[in-house]
């Protein structure tokens, strides 16, 4: 009877420990399971975090409109040292008027001429940008004009006046601050001079005089809205040795008046591709003074001319931004309709 004891407390030993084996066996198994499950688990937020975080080569909002700003706005953007850039515009615009051409002497009326016009002008133009130093952007731009006068039935086709401009930004760009930008250009008198044709038979497609333009201006985005504003000024030199009829006088010297300029507005972010920008312009003019063969003068009042304006910048590549615009006047002196239409042309692949 003991020894029977004896083996069946021997048998239900080894039964416990075998129990107990398992057992242990199966937490370490479930052990090792969860201590897996939790390092995939790990990893799989640790995927999904840098999945969601934003990369150094992603774009965000800010630098998209920045982006499609400036390149509606070029007064405002800049380009690196040896940077190259080259824009192909059509820009349209009317303008109806009245124009006339008086004599009076001994305060008599001796011709008087009204000629009205309803005037179309069509300019092509390519602008080329280089980048002089980080803060300083050289531009050339180069302009060809056709123009049709529906009232009197003439046209031209010829170069406009050829300019020259450098933007200067004094301050590094620091993201949340406004970006401030000084310009000046000088503008040729390339164009066929309105004081050198007979006006009744030919028309011109520049100012016929040589001006200097300085300026200010001033953006800040504010996501995702970016704020703009310019002020300019405007000066023409003096030109001599004319010889143009006018109102059965000849015409020999021309001093136009001082011009000054402010424009502002806002530029909208619609999407990642797309901008809309909405401004007004508005200019003053001092009088302008023309001085005869025959020691009279005549000088033409102060005008005030604004716009209102209106750009669309869509991103039609990943480097390529497209600007359709649209503007009216607001007042008399101003163009009645403007419309234009830019397109940046890749000169990467030349060698300059």
């Amino acid at each position: 009877m003991v020894c029977e004891r004896q083996t069946d407390a021997m048998i239900l030993g080894q039964k416990e420990k075998t129990m107990n084996s398992w057992i242990f066996r199966v937490i370490i198994l479930v052990s090792a399971m969860l201590f897996f499950s939790s390092i995939q688990a790990e990893t799989n937020v640790d995927k999904a975090r840098d999945a969601l975080a934003k990369k150094t080569d992603d774009t965000d909002t800010t630098r998209q409109l920045e982006e499609v700003f400036q390149a509606a706005e070029k007064n405002y953007s800049l380009l690196r040292s040896g940077g190259k850039s080259l824009t192909y515009s059509l820009d349209y615009s009317y303008i109806s008027d009245s124009r006339i051409d008086i004599d009076i002497q001994n305060s008599v009326v001796r011709n008087l001429d009204i000629n009205p016009s309803a005037t179309h002008s069509f300019t092509n133009s390519f602008s080329f940008d280089y980048g002089l130093l980080n803060n300083l952007t050289m531009n050339a731009r180069l302009p060809l004009s056709t123009r049709y006068d529906t009232q009197q039935s003439l046209s031209v086709t010829d170069w406009g006046d050829v300019s020259f401009g450098l933007r200067w930004q004094p301050f590094p760009y620091v993201p949340g601050r406004a970006t401030v930008t000084v310009n000046s250009s000088l503008s040729t008198k390339t164009g066929v001079s309105p004081y050198e044709i007979d006006n009744r038979l030919r028309l011109s497609t520049g100012s016929g005089t040589y001006s200097v333009t300085t300026g200010l201006s001033i953006s800040k985005v504010l996501d995702p809205i970016v704020l703009f504003g310019s002020l300019s000024s405007s000066y023409s030199f003096e030109q001599n040795g004319l010889n143009q009829v006018r109102g059965g006088r000849v015409l020999k010297t021309v001093q136009q008046g001082q011009g000054f300029s402010f424009s502002g507005g806002f530029s909208y972010s619609l999407s990642y591709d797309t901008s809309l920008s909405i401004s007004t312009q508005i200019g003053y003019s001092t009088d302008t003074t023309l001085f005869f063969s025959d020691g009279s003068s005549a000088s033409s009042p102060d005008s005030v001319n604004g716009s209102m304006n209106f750009s669309l910048g869509i991103r039609v590549d990943p480097k390529t931004i497209m600007n359709v615009s649209f503007g009216f006047g607001l007042t008399e002196d101003a163009s009645d309709l403007n419309m234009g239409v830019s397109y940046p042309i890749d000169i990467g692949a030349f060698t300059w």
